[in-house]
């Protein structure tokens, strides 16, 4: 409807739009006022356009759109200056409106768009009949599309319904197979379900015969064990034998004959002692000595019962280190914790060996000191004094066996004595040939 005021029928300024513009009308007006916007200056643009006078016409398109059609609408000077830019880019469109004939070949929103801009006599007929021929344009529009879609969706749906009725009869097909293929699965379940039974009842045996050969296995282990720590003995006394061999064959000797010539200057020292004991001349039985008589300084029964000491006498020990190459053999330990238990280690491996080389200087037996290894934190760094050797026992290995292979190592025949107050290190080397003597006897005679 269109409203006129003050201005007479041929004023168009003064015909009033009565319904909102039109959007395809109002995207042309924005259009228009931004191409028409950059040919103006700051001062001729309103306040609220002139942040926008920089940016290109798509850019004021895109952010003033709303400011430029509010100011096209309310600032009749605005809307002069923008329809006069219109005026000179586009001339026999604006011409044609300004005659009130526009061009019939013309785009019905372009046409509504200037007239909005110009406002000429019957400009708010022509933005009308732009704004209904667009909406009959969408409508129609948007009809054919509907019946596009339409045609579409029933095409689809013929093909749904056709690959509906494949899929159904696919699966009816498919849930037959299942059926099938579920049968056998129980019958197939049910078998392996009594296989699990019986394999659970050959488990159960399974284990009561593993736990009989695990408890076999252990007795065997722990048999095996002691039958190995027996062999790593007769091992280690077969290795200390091999090694003396090869020292000895180093020396170009064997053991044996080592052996053999020590039992040799033990048969001569004895010899010798014995010629002594019995005072035997040095050269043959003269015929004046075949003689009956009696001589001067020879011992009678009386004498030689004189002579016999108790076992803890120390003069005993003396004795026994007078015999021919006599090999005097101390269990160190045994005697120092029999003597002096509460001295440190140290120390009392120093008092005792200090006394042995004493010992060793006086009587000239040869004389072996023997300390149990396993009572040791770290190897012992210490210099042996004159004539007496030390031994520590090897790990795994006791000072008692160390003594008893040095009692085996001996050629039978040489004079063996073995200090220690352990039985069964004495009833060991009185099997091999050695002769026993308590740790108090030696205390004695050191002291």
């Amino acid at each position: 409807m269109v409203e006129t005021t003050g201005g007479g029928p041929q004023d168009g300024a003064a015909e009033v739009l009565d319904r909102p513009l039109p959007d395809g009308v109002r995207r042309k007006v924005v259009q228009i006022v931004a191409d028409g916007f950059g040919g103006l200056t700051v001062a001729e643009l309103p306040a609220q356009l002139r942040q926008y006078a920089r940016f290109t016409p798509n850019r004021r398109a895109k952010f003033a759109g709303n400011a430029m059609a509010a100011a096209l609408e309310t600032d009749p000077l605005f809307r002069q200056r923008i329809g006069e830019k219109l005026r000179e880019s586009q001339p026999e469109l604006t011409g044609a409106l300004d005659s009130g004939s526009p061009p019939p070949a013309a785009d019905p929103l372009d046409v509504a768009a200037a007239a909005y801009v110009l406002r000429p006599p019957g400009w708010v007929k022509l933005v009308t009949a732009a704004g209904e021929e667009a909406q009959r344009a969408d409508a129609e529009r948007a009809d054919e599309e509907t019946r596009a879609e339409l045609e579409r969706m029933r095409a689809e749906l013929d093909r749904a319904r056709e690959h509906t009725r494949s899929e159904t009869e696919r699966l009816r097909a498919e849930l037959d197979a299942a059926k099938k293929e579920t049968d056998s699965l129980h019958r197939k379940l049910r078998s392996a379900l009594a296989d699990v039974k019986r394999g659970e009842a050959a488990l159960r045996k399974l284990r009561g015969e593993m736990e009989a050969v695990r408890a076999e296995g252990q007795a065997q282990v722990s048999a095996a064990e002691s039958e190995t720590r027996r062999l790593k003995a007769r091992l280690g006394e077969t290795e200390a034998a091999l090694e003396a061999a090869r020292r000895a064959a180093r020396e170009g000797r064997s053991v044996e004959d080592m052996r053999v010539r020590l039992l040799l200057d033990t048969v001569l020292d004895a010899a010798q002692g014995l010629r002594r004991e019995l005072a035997l001349p040095p050269v043959s039985v003269r015929p004046a000595e075949t003689v009956d008589a009696v001589e001067p300084g020879r011992m009678t029964p009386k004498d030689i019962a004189a002579r016999a000491l108790s076992e803890d006498d120390p003069a005993v020990l003396d004795q026994l280190l007078a015999l021919p190459q006599a090999h005097l053999v101390v269990d160190g330990y045994n005697v120092t914790k029999t003597g002096y238990p509460q001295m440190p280690l140290e120390k009392q491996r120093l008092r005792l060996l200090g006394q042995l080389a004493q010992l060793a200087a006086q009587t000239g037996a040869e004389v072996t000191c023997v300390f149990d290894g396993a009572e040791l934190a770290a190897p012992v760094l210490l210099a042996p004094p004159r004539g007496v050797r030390v031994l520590f026992s090897k790990p795994g290995v006791t000072a008692d066996e160390l003594i008893r292979q040095l009692a085996r190592a001996e050629p039978p025949g040489r004079p063996v004595i073995v200090v220690s107050t352990d039985r069964e290190v004495a009833d060991g080397v009185a099997r091999a040939g050695a002769r026993p003597v308590a740790s108090a006897v030696l205390l004695k005679r050191l002291s």
